[in-house]
């Protein structure tokens, strides 16, 4: 049985479904107005992991990730209900509309999650296209006491109305104090300082903005995730998951909502993965440190690389990415496939039931992939397993990892010969590199491509093939 750490109970949770036979998740996906980087991408592996650990015990799994494109500010735990939100800051910095610069970054979201090898959710639903629901929802809120109407048209949800606020992120009302960005002019509109706008009315001109009871404006950030959640997967959902970050205010927001909205607890297990850094550093634009997977590539590196970075660390830690973490990874990677290639021309064999539920076995220990990564690595080693079992346990234990591990299996070797004088010129570019004779290095190239040679220059040096 998986076990994961649940952040509201602060135990280590047996995973028990709701509905027997299938688990349903329920990940907080992108805001589209800029690339994701590695950090964010670490987040969104989380729901990955346990969507495969899952299906391992033969679970049939439904995950629905949300695309924000609307109602997300600059700074959600201060909102100003006339505000900006990034979308539309983003569409001027770039001069495109709102919906141009979301589905661009939405469409580079999803490569990302291909080239990382993370399954797309089955439900990916948009914000701006799931409007009525929140407009029915928040009415509903307003309905039952929860919420609150104001005069500029905005709606705020009642937070003292919810005993139980804080369960998550442990930050209780009573000691929150009121931001110091709250905007005078909009503080007196509500009647707690912690309350959190559920709508922004808004009078002035501006892109994305929709008709409702109480006035023109857009959706809050919060009730979008609610009203998603509860749409496409119901109000008994096994696994919540998010970034550490989304602790507060978001997901207890989101909690609040949806629990008053169902009339019971919605989310039985909020799991969050921890940050990223970069060389030591939080990963930020600011720093000047943010990596994105086309970093990785332009370097020759394997995307699946970082995947096996991240799996080198448990996903309630943080961990540390250095640029000599990922070509170790890399070479592991490449590595191992060349190991899975050659064992799949050995004598079939019967799957080594022992060793691989050592490997499952720290998959269900809360995610501990530290420990299944050195459990695969013995089973690569083990001198008194025949070959053709090995290739066995890597095949079905790459359905947990999501390495690509067989990917050169059925290929055929191809060996290049170099045609007579190219070791001499490859030998020549590889010293005018090292001394820095760029010049030199491309003209080198040249000569090569006339002989039929390609020559790449990757971290590990030049590369080349021939034909």
């Amino acid at each position: 049985m998986l076990r994961l750490t649940d952040t509201r109970t602060r135990k280590v949770e047996d995973i028990v479904p709701a509905r027997p036979g299938e688990l349903r998740i329920y990940s907080c996906g992108p805001t589209v107005y800029r690339y994701s980087h590695v950090g964010n991408l670490r987040s969104w592996l989380l729901s990955d992991l346990i969507r495969r650990v899952a299906e391992l015990h033969g679970l049939r799994v439904t995950v629905a990730q949300n695309i924000t494109d609307v109602g997300h500010l600059a700074d959600d735990a201060e909102i100003d209900p006339a505000g900006e939100d990034k979308v539309l800051a983003q569409a001027r910095a770039e001069g495109k509309s709102a919906l141009e610069i979301a589905r661009f970054y939405e469409a580079a979201f999803h490569q990302d999650l291909s080239d990382l090898n993370i399954r797309p959710a089955e439900h990916q639903p948009r914000a701006s296209e799931s409007i009525d629901g929140m407009i029915a929802m928040i009415g509903k809120l307003i309905e039952s006491g929860h919420a609150y109407a104001v005069d500029d048209g905005s709606v705020f949800f009642d937070a003292r109305s919810f005993p139980s606020y804080g369960e998550i992120s442990g930050n209780r009302l009573d000691d929150l104090r009121p931001g110091h960005r709250v905007d005078p002019d909009n503080a007196g509109n509500k009647r707690f300082h912690a309350d959190w706008a559920l709508w922004k009315g808004t009078s002035g001109a501006r892109e994305m903005v929709w008709d409702a009871p109480w006035g023109q404006g857009f959706p809050g950030w919060h009730i979008e995730c609610s009203v998603m959640s509860l749409d496409h997967l119901g109000d008994d959902i096994d696994i919540h998951t998010g970034g550490i970050d989304l602790r507060f205010p978001h997901h207890e927001d989101e909690r609040a909502q949806s629990n008053t909205a169902a009339g019971r607890e919605v989310v039985r297990h909020w799991v969050h993965g921890e940050h990223l850094l970069a060389e030591g550093r939080k990963m930020a634009k600011s720093t000047g440190n943010v990596i994105r997977l086309e970093d990785v590539v332009a370097r020759g590196l394997d995307p699946l690389a970082v995947r096996l970075f991240f799996l080198t660390g448990r996903y309630r830690q943080q961990m540390n990415l250095t640029w000599d973490a990922v070509v170790a990874a890399d070479k592991r990677l490449t590595r191992w496939r060349s190991k899975v290639a050659e064992w799949a021309e050995s004598p079939s064999f019967a799957l080594p039931r022992t060793q691989v539920d050592h490997v499952t076995d720290a998959f269900d220990d809360d995610l501990d992939t530290p420990s299944a990564l050195i459990r695969l690595e013995e089973i690569a080693r083990d001198d008194s397993l025949p070959d053709g079992a090995k290739f066995e346990a890597f095949a079905f234990l790459d359905r947990a990892f999501g390495l690509d591990l067989v990917r050169d299996v059925g290929k055929p070797k191809v060996v290049s010969v170099l045609p007579d004088g190219a070791q001499a010129l490859l030998d020549a570019r590889a010293a005018a590199r090292t001394g820095k004779d760029y010049a030199a290095s491309d003209r080198l190239r040249d000569e090569l491509a006339a002989l039929g040679v390609t020559v790449a220059d990757t971290a590990e040096g030049q590369t080349w093939s021939a034909g």
